[in-house]
């Protein structure tokens, strides 16, 4: 047990720390949405317009022969309207200020809905589901990592309470690696579980195939859209009001329900179908009961039936995953335990350094592990703040050698990483000291840029109620820039120490 639980955290720790620092940046997406596109920094609006004001934007889709339109209404989370349409050549989206209607400036960046977020579960590798294929790989050594976890420490409730700070490296690391783990146990199993639940349509696909010709047919049936899978109609066919449609979907629904997003699907065709999402922020499982209705007529098409206890288990493990329903405490919770996930995997790979450092400095693979640990801790760390860096440096609307500005600011995630590992593998001793005051210097950097281009700084975020999430993700890189100062400074004094002491070896020999 002992020797699966180090091997399986050595050879996958890096996809790990990964998966679960972009998880838990993933908690708060919207609000990091919020501070990377200042145009959708908007007060909640007191009265919703009515659907049909969102009627020019469906009839720009029809004219453009999408195959689908939808609008997602404002929430708790995000007070902005978003409108998307699709056609076999691009995908176009709008933010939509919700009082006046007006399209908002194109920001020029994915933010964290379209770039963190897919990274926590594909890595951004596409080809072949490749990537979710890793992260369920690594989600499988997670689980094994916890279950032989507990039984390789048998004092495993005096660990919990244990933590020497002023001991030795080796020890106080190993305290604090029992303490995230010990602390967050059932968070890692029930997180790394419903993860690959969520996923488990990739990993075993036999029992898919055996029941439905295709993928898309699952899909459709699993998630109450089988009104979909509809032939190509005619052109020249109206769709009916949206408002009307969805008063009839509230009545259906009852109990004051609101429709969370309306998707027009074939818009402008005579088999063209609207339908009605509701919201789930008042509950854990996913079931969004989906109304449909006919686009030319109106008249009643589906609501999908009952769901059965199997359905019901793996949607409420989905929406323990998903957090989608509003509770600011729990999402705190989950905020914190998952940074807790971090250090429990960034304290594994730093001890099993420091516990072989004296007998295998020299060797190749003890400086890959010590390469890739510098690389995937604090390295993407590094990264990511790089992209919020640049998400506030770059004019909008520029580009680089054809690169779109939200290209450039991947382009910059990926080139600060890479840089990061590099220096790592040619100077690991002062790596960890360097990467912490880089870390600082620029959370620091972000925090100034955006009082610079937006003027709200943290005393007037804090001070306007809509503006909390802005302010937030300052003072949160405010306390991890402190943090890394922090651990910086003790770093360092500690590096000063072994290098007097080697001196002074050197001298006595």
């Amino acid at each position: 047990m002992g020797w699966l639980h180090t091997w399986a955290g050595v050879v996958l720790g890096s996809i790990l720390f990964a998966i679960f620092w972009m998880g838990t940046l993933s908690v708060f997406d919207c609000e990091i949405d919020q501070w990377m596109k200042p145009a959708t920094r908007l007060a909640p609006a007191a009265h919703a317009l009515p659907l049909e004001s969102y009627r020019p934007f469906l009839n720009e889709a029809i004219a453009a022969k999408a195959s689908f339109w939808n609008v997602t209404l404002p929430g708790e989370r995000e007070a902005v309207v978003h409108t998307h349409y699709g056609t076999r050549q691009k995908f176009i989206s709008h933010d939509v200020n919700p009082v006046t209607g007006q399209i908002l400036p194109d920001a020029g960046t994915l933010g964290a809905t379209g770039f963190i977020f897919p990274f926590h579960y594909t890595l951004n590798l596409e080809l072949m589901n490749m990537g979710e294929w890793l992260v369920g790989l690594a989600s499988m050594a997670m689980l094994a990592l916890c279950v032989t976890g507990v039984i390789i420490h048998r004092k495993i409730f005096t660990d919990f309470f244990t933590f020497r700070s002023q001991a030795k490296s080796r020890r106080m690391l190993l305290d604090l690696h029992n303490i995230s783990g010990v602390l967050g146990l059932p968070f890692h199993c029930i997180l790394t579980l419903s993860g690959l639940i969520l996923l488990g349509a990739t990993f075993f696909p036999a029992g898919i195939n055996a029941v439905y010709p295709n993928t898309r047919s699952y899909f459709f049936d699993s998630n109450g859209l089988s009104f979909l899978a509809v032939k190509h109609g005619k052109a020249g066919a109206s769709v009916v009001s949206l408002d009307q449609a969805a008063m009839r979907a509230q009545s259906l629904w009852g109990n004051g329900a609101e429709p969370h997003l309306v998707l027009v699907a074939n818009p402008g065709l005579t088999t063209s179908r609207i339908a009605f999402f509701r919201g789930t922020e008042g509950q854990v499982m996913v079931d969004r009961d989906v109304i449909a209705f006919e686009g030319s007529t109106g008249a009643f098409l589906s609501r999908p039936q009952a769901l059965g206890k199997i359905m019901q288990t793996q949607r409420f493990l989905s929406g323990l995953h998903l957090i989608e329903f509003h509770h600011w405490v729990l999402r705190w919770i989950y905020f914190v335990l998952g940074l807790g996930s971090c250090v429990l995997i960034a304290t594994g790979f730093l001890f099993w350094l420091d516990a072989r450092r004296k007998r295998q400095a020299a060797q190749f693979g003890f400086r890959l592990v010590e390469g890739l640990a510098a690389g995937s801790v604090t390295g993407i760390i590094l990264a990511t703040l790089a992209f919020f860096v640049a998400n506030r440096l770059l004019p909008v609307g520029v580009s680089f050698w054809g690169m779109e500005r939200a290209t450039v600011e991947i382009c910059a995630f990926y080139t600060v990483w890479l840089a990061a590992c590099v220096y790592g593998w040619l100077w690991p001793r002062s790596v960890w000291v360097v990467h912490c005051i880089a870390i600082g210097t620029l959370a620091i950097l972000a925090i100034v840029l955006n009082w610079i281009t937006t003027g709200d700084h943290l005393f007037r975020t804090m001070s306007h109620r809509y503006l909390w999430p802005v302010g937030g993700m300052d003072a949160v890189l405010l306390v991890g820039a402190l943090l890394a100062f922090l651990a910086a400074g003790r770093l360092l004094r500690r590096l000063r120490k072994q290098q007097h002491s080697s001196r002074l070896i050197v001298e006595a020999a």
